[in-house]
């Protein structure tokens, strides 16, 4: 990008074919030194050569001063730049492995199946977010602590499966304690936990409005999400003796509790009985915890009237030059 720091003085370029005229027109040549008696024999040995070199001398002396006038006008050479500043966001993803999330109403599949589709699909659609995992049953722990290489974090939501804690029982109100210990240490802006579950707390030694509260007094927000049919589904059994069989078990999905958490803690519950309703339950979360970028545009720009002097400078050096020898006129 070009600009001029004083365009106005580019007015004084029209003095320069001024000047020239007057130079041509009005300008005598210097009193010879040798006086000889008959000039026409001069002038014809002459010929049109003294023309020539007197037309260069003026063509570059008005070259020097056009390249003057611009240098004065200060003309100069921007480089645009931006600064980006983002705010960032550190999140936790609770996923619930207990027995129940085998469930097959989600169908083709069962609620663990579709919901590690759809959190990875979450996973992909952020670029500048610390994630991390956590996993419960009638325990809980950290599948991976807050990172940004997402492609291990998609490894290892992949090897999530029901049986890696005894899955019988369900500690929400642990999972929280677990996630918020994750975050405790966390200067991000913003501090999320997104708790996915299909049942109720019935485990563990933390109640989870308490373990809300605690998260809250971190300045964490806690979304909640609830899983399943109303109706629930087949869940598969395997019996050592008879082989797989199925049960209908129906969904026991605490809403009040799920609710009151997240109104504790400044989130939203979400209430997914599809496959399509809990992608468009992670869609709304991942619209709403958006990494907020301010950037900055600046340009520097670099003086280029000092090269344009010089350059103007080199041209007068070398019609001085050229006048001496060259370009000398005759005497």
């Amino acid at each position: 990008m070009l600009r001029l720091a004083n365009p106005f003085l580019l007015l004084l370029l029209a003095f320069v074919p001024l000047l020239v005229f007057v130079e041509i027109r009005f300008v005598r040549r210097r009193t010879p030194s040798v006086v000889f008696p008959d000039m026409a024999a001069v002038r014809e040995a002459a010929g049109r050569s003294g023309m020539w070199r007197r037309a260069i001398r003026i063509a570059l002396r008005g070259l020097a001063l056009t390249l003057l006038i611009v240098a004065v006008a200060r003309p100069q050479a921007g480089t645009g730049e931006e600064s980006v500043l983002t705010e960032g966001i550190d999140i936790v993803l609770a996923l619930d492995v207990s027995n129940s999330m085998a469930t097959e109403d989600f169908t083709p599949k069962n609620r663990l199946e579709v919901a590690k589709e759809v959190v990875a699909d979450f996973i992909e659609g952020r670029t500048s977010d610390r994630i991390g995992m956590v996993v419960f049953a009638a325990d809980s722990f950290t599948q991976c602590p807050l990172t940004l290489d997402y492609n291990v974090l998609t490894d290892l939501l992949e090897s999530v499966e029901i049986g890696m804690i005894d899955e019988r029982r369900t500690a929400i109100g642990l999972a929280i304690a677990t996630a918020a210990n994750r975050l405790r240490e966390s200067d991000a802006e913003s501090k999320v936990v997104i708790l996915l579950t299909d049942g109720r707390n019935n485990a563990g030694e933390i109640d989870p409005i308490t373990a809300a509260e605690a998260a809250q007094t971190l300045g964490i927000r806690i979304h909640t999400i609830g899983a399943g049919t109303a109706e629930g589904g087949r869940l598969p059994v395997d019996d050592p003796v008879w082989g797989r069989r199925y049960v209908q078990v129906q969904t026991d999905v605490d809403e009040e509790t799920l609710e009151r958490i997240a109104e504790i803690t400044g989130g939203l519950f979400f209430r997914a009985t599809s496959p399509s309703m809990l992608a468009a339950v992670y869609g709304r979360i991942d619209e709403m915890e958006k990494t907020k970028i301010e950037v900055k545009h600046f340009t520097t720009y670099t003086e280029l009237g000092p090269r344009l002097a010089a350059i103007a400078l080199v041209v007068l050096l070398l019609e001085l030059l050229a006048a001496a020898t060259v370009l000398r006129s005759m005497p």
